[in-house]
């Protein structure tokens, strides 16, 4: 294997013990590389917390890159010394290596879909002019970098199908850099948008500009790491400088808002959606266009829920939203008539959580969430019932873009064991026809899922699915590996990935237990699980371990637990709270200082998921389930491999890097606490195929070695 940094280091202390652990003359306990101490202390409402690690947020420092050199070569040096990983890296090249659509929608007179051949570090975006028609490469990132690094981060086809608006990221930043291209001939225009991220542009009804979010444009070097702040919404005029750009709206008293433009299809509309941070509520504005001149309109002022807009008729707006409708309902407002006495219910609040809507062709097709899997159902705009939509099995579906006056849509289906595979929905006869099918590189027909429900600590009863080799025996002797995420408002669904097969293959169960936290069962099961209530998260993923191991799947010494992001941070927090429920652990790129979050790139959004250390009452939540702040010296954890990016301007790497230094100076077992830092790479959008087969080999390796797969005992 390439080594993450190429730097010509001789051996140090640590790679000679873990050279010589393989042969079997291994010390007690690991000698890590080397992290300075600093006397820093902060005072948190008369509390003084230490952070003696503060330097390693300086991800560009001298310290810090031969802090992070060493550790990969210790990293390097273990993983080197498993004999599985060359075999899994081979597995999981071929089962990488088949060819895969990942959108597909209707662009004017065009289709516009995303493919990857196989072994592509990244999608490529083709064209053709019938579903069945001829195809063309219309835009190939992988041109653009020798290392893939170079990835397609959304697209925006303007309604006639001529230009398409599309933003690439570099190495993993949420950075986004948009060009413009005629769709006809291939060719780029002048035009090049900066410092926008997040958000994608939508185009103005005259098709000759657009409108787009921009923040300020950050200090030299402080790119990857500077507070997002006090963004605006610009009008960008094709063949004008971005200096040019009008502002259209903006609140610098509220510097960590986002906003979110679209345009009705009739182009009478400008909508704006605020984005204030909350995952589960928004605010809303628009702009009547036909106006001279257009004014902004504050039509959702109060924060009590989420408002998403569908579309229009005349003066009346759609929305999707969980106002008075835990759930989700389908509310019509007509601008003419805004006050909330006038407000229209069209669709009522269903059983089961809406997951997405859209309104086209007179219709609202809604995907709804039944036991974290979809259902998707087409209603009129009366509210009626028309017919629900066929699925191929139990699975998530994606619905993806499609404008008022089409007559069709188009949505990907994927399971566990199922790759993604594009439908086309008629909306004259309603039926779902296949219109590109992912051919397989393994036997599906091996492997079963199983969906069973036990109760957390408080008795909420949760749902988990369980995905594993048919003939598998609960004799508690199956390595297993439990995956969570529980934050945000988001749903996990079933998703294919072929490392899941790789690792069932290697006669792994595959578990996933939706938490609270998420929106499986609507917005108050968000609720039940952010904030002061982060701790029923938690609970729901220890419960998940511990019905795995009384139902036999597995048992201790074979179970690791996996997340990242905010089931990063998860991970952390069981982990501490539990060390010996587990066998392994691997967080990734997880919010692992609940101190310091808010002070990096787009941190501050996330107060209203956590809270923040600024609030005396929130401080004394957040302190006790901190991940860096609970790590107990002297515990005995088990094997820990933390993963993080150098250039993830998501979640900095910094919690990565003062969370790995500080288990590995608090360590009194033999197990190793491990970090794996990826150059190049971000948060995980836009990571080349190569690095990701790379990453999942050294997981599976890992796995093997701590998890004592392939022995008896």
């Amino acid at each position: 294997m390439k080594p993450i940094f190429r730097l010509a280091l001789v051996l140090g202390v640590a790679a000679a013990a873990w050279l010589a652990a393989q042969t079997g003359t291994a010390p007690k306990r690991m000698n890590y590389p080397a992290a300075k101490k600093v006397d820093q202390a902060d005072n948190y409402h008369g509390a003084k917390v230490a952070d003696p690690y503060r330097w390693l947020e300086d991800t560009d420092s001298a310290d810090t890159a031969a802090w992070v050199a060493a550790e990969n070569q210790v990293t390097q040096v273990y993983l080197a010394g498993i004999p599985a990983r060359s075999r899994f890296k081979e597995r999981l090249t071929a089962l990488y290596n088949y060819e895969r659509y990942v959108r597909f929608e209707k662009a004017g007179p065009h289709y516009l879909f995303l493919r990857n051949d196989g072994l592509q570090n990244q999608n490529v975006l083709y064209a053709a002019d019938g579903i069945a028609g001829k195809e063309r490469a219309l835009l190939d990132p992988n041109t653009l970098r020798a290392d893939g690094t170079a990835a397609l981060s959304e697209h925006v086809a303007s309604m006639d199908g001529r230009l398409l608006a599309y933003g690439l990221a570099d190495a993993g930043s949420d950075w986004c850099e948009w060009r413009v291209r005629n769709i006809e001939t291939g060719q780029d225009l002048p035009d090049v948008i900066r410092w926008n991220k997040f958000v994608a542009v939508a185009w103005a009804p005259d098709r000759k500009s657009f409108y787009y979010l921009r923040f300020p444009e950050p200090k030299p070097g402080e790119a990857l790491r500077d507070a997002n702040r006090l963004s605006k919404l610009y009008l960008h005029k094709l063949g004008e400088p971005q200096s040019a750009d009008q502002v259209i709206y903006e609140r610098p008293d509220r510097p960590e808002w986002l906003f979110v433009p679209g345009t009705t299809d009739d182009g009478r509309y400008l909508i704006v959606v605020i984005d204030v941070g909350d995952a589960g509520k928004n605010l809303v504005a628009y702009q009547d266009l036909h106006a001279n001149p257009p004014k902004t309109v504050e039509l959702i002022r109060d924060l009590q829920a989420a408002y998403l807009p569908l579309g229009n008729q005349g003066s009346v707006l759609y929305f999707q939203t969980t106002d008075r409708a835990a759930k989700g309902r389908i509310i019509a407002i007509d601008l003419a008539r805004p006050a909330r006495e006038n407000w229209r219910e069209v669709v009522k609040e269903q059983k089961e959580a809406i997951a997405s809507s859209q309104l086209v062709n007179g219709r609202i097709v809604v995907s709804y969430l039944k036991d974290a899997a979809n259902q998707v159902k087409v209603f009129g705009l009366d509210g009626r019932l028309m017919a629900p939509v066929p699925l191929p099995g139990i699975g998530q579906v994606e619905v993806f873009p499609a404008h008022q006056n089409d007559t069709e849509i188009f949505f990907a289906f994927s399971g566990y064991t199922t790759p993604r595979a594009m439908y086309r929905l008629d909306l004259k006869t309603n039926a779902a026809t296949a219109v590109r099918q992912t051919k397989l590189s393994f036997d599906p027909a091996q492997f079963a899922t199983q969906q069973v429900f036990y109760p957390s600590k408080d008795g909420t009863r949760i749902p988990m699915s369980l995905v594993y080799r048919k003939g598998m025996k609960p004799d508690g002797r199956n390595p297993t590996l439990l995956y969570g995420y529980g934050g945000f408002n988001v749903s996990v669904l079933p998703a294919f990935n072929p490392w899941v097969i790789a690792w069932m293959e290697m006669g792994g169960v595959y578990a996933v237990a939706n938490l609270r936290g998420g929106a499986e069962y609507g917005e108050d099961w968000h609720e039940a699980g952010k904030g002061a209530k982060k701790q029923n998260v938690f609970d729901d993923f220890i419960a998940a371990a511990e019905w795995l191991i009384a139902n036999h799947y597995t048992s201790t010494p074979r179970l690791a637990i996996f997340g990242g992001s905010n089931g990063g941070l998860l991970v952390g927090a069981v982990l501490n709270q539990r060390p010996d429920l587990f066998g392994a652990a691997m967080p990734a790129v997880g919010v692992m200082d609940m101190l310091r979050f808010q002070k990096f790139t787009i941190g501050a959004a996330w107060t209203d998921e956590y809270g923040s250390s600024d609030n005396p009452d929130d401080f004394r939540v957040l302190y006790r389930y901190s991940p860096l702040h609970n790590i107990k010296k002297g515990a005995q954890y088990p094997a820990v491999l933390v993963t993080t990016s150098d250039h993830d301007d998501r979640v900095v790497p910094g919690h990565s890097f003062k969370y790995a230094a500080t288990m590995q100076a608090s360590q009194e077992g033999t197990a190793p606490i491990l970090i794996r830092i990826e150059t190049r790479a971000g948060h995980g959008a836009g990571k080349p195929t190569t690095k990701t087969i790379d990453e999942y080999a050294d997981r599976l390796a890992f796995l093997s070695k701590e998890l004592r797969i392939g022995t008896k005992n």
